[in-house]
């Protein structure tokens, strides 16, 4: 393991108000997503559609890293340029989700444990030689009158310490993503308690199984209220929650925190990570690694035809330019009427 490499990679990822671009849907998922638009889940078009996000203009400015699907990595833009390689010319590292999914967790109903660890050395070799420089794996912990449980966060925490190690054996930034979902009628203390409960077991691991922090990077969510919670928190809520809860159980040693949306709306997406960093300076740099938030407009501009690739193209880079403006603190409802 080469730390300074490790750590100019994960830098890299969150400089210059840059953030990360998840492009790293499943097959089952990316399905959904097109179904949306009336396309089918072939091969080729899952191809063009990214071919279409990664060859967008000035994207780089905006955009430091892309998490692809193992498919993706192993595809070629229209030219025959291979897509990690299309991207670090661009000066945008190529990243790479690495696990299996999340599976029903034994004797804890309606929770679940992220697989993907048998073979992830060989498999990590496999993708650092394709070019991927970071990685990805997801947890999920879900939020009930029963749940979480303590077998269910300590169960995803060592696994993500795991796959973090592994990771960085291997010179692969790890991505560690613990998502505490936004699916149910709590309020945003029982998300900011949960959250709180999941990053103080996720950092224990790491410790305890060596990883080093200044090599990897924080994807956690926004501590916000449940979607079907009557009363939904304001942005200067979430953001003082979230930021609180980050200073109390992220070390500053963690060079970056890269926010995922959860299924948040666009905008609203934009605002918090806005509002968050209006807060600083903080020991970290906030930034974004957003899928659906970054792709929705995209690709409905896109609708899987040809002649709407500048349009698709168009509205990914102003979704970015907003998330970078936010980065900066410098975001404005007026960037989306202008656009």
């Amino acid at each position: 393991m080469n730390l300074e490499e490790l750590n100019r990679t994960a830098r890299a990822l969150v400089d210059n108000a840059r953030g990360i671009l998840a492009a790293d849907e499943s097959s089952p998922t990316i399905k959904k997503r097109f179904d949306t638009i009336g396309v089918e889940s072939t091969e080729e078009n899952r191809r063009a559609y990214r071919d279409m996000l990664f060859t967008a203009d000035g994207i780089e400015s905006t955009i430091s890293g892309v998490i692809l699907y193992e498919e993706t990595l192993f595809q070629s833009s229209a030219d025959g340029t291979p897509f990690a390689k299309l991207l670090a010319d661009r000066n945008i590292i190529p990243g790479i989700k690495v696990d299996k999914g999340a599976k029903p967790l034994a004797l804890c109903p309606g929770e679940t444990v992220t697989e993907g660890l048998d073979g992830l050395r060989d498999r990590l070799q496999k993708y650092y030689e394709a070019g991927a420089r970071f990685a990805k794996w997801r947890a999920v912990i879900t939020i009930s009158d029963e749940a979480p449980t303590s077998t269910c966060i300590d169960t995803n925490a060592h696994a993500l310490a795991r796959y973090a190690a592994l990771c960085q054996e291997q010179g692969i930034v790890p991505i560690v993503e613990p998502e505490v979902i936004m699916d149910g009628a709590h309020d945003i203390e029982v998300c900011e308690e949960v959250t709180r409960a999941t990053l103080s077991a996720v950092f224990a691991q790491l410790d305890g199984q060596g990883v080093e922090l200044e090599g990897m990077l924080l994807k956690p969510n926004m501590v916000i209220s449940g979607t079907q919670c009557p009363e939904q928190a304001s942005i200067e809520e979430v953001a003082a929650a979230t930021v609180r809860t980050l200073k109390r159980h992220v070390p500053a040693a963690v060079p970056g925190i890269v926010f995922l949306s959860g299924g948040q709306s666009d905008e609203l997406a934009t605002a918090h990570l806005d509002a968050m960093n209006r807060m600083g300076p903080h020991p970290w740099v906030l930034s974004f690694s957003y899928g659906r938030a970054l792709q929705a407009a995209a690709l409905k501009a896109w609708g899987g035809k040809t002649e709407n690739v500048a349009a698709g193209q168009r509205a990914f880079a102003h979704r970015a330019q907003c998330n970078a403006a936010a980065v900066r603190a410098e975001y404005s409802a007026e960037m989306e009427s202008a656009a």
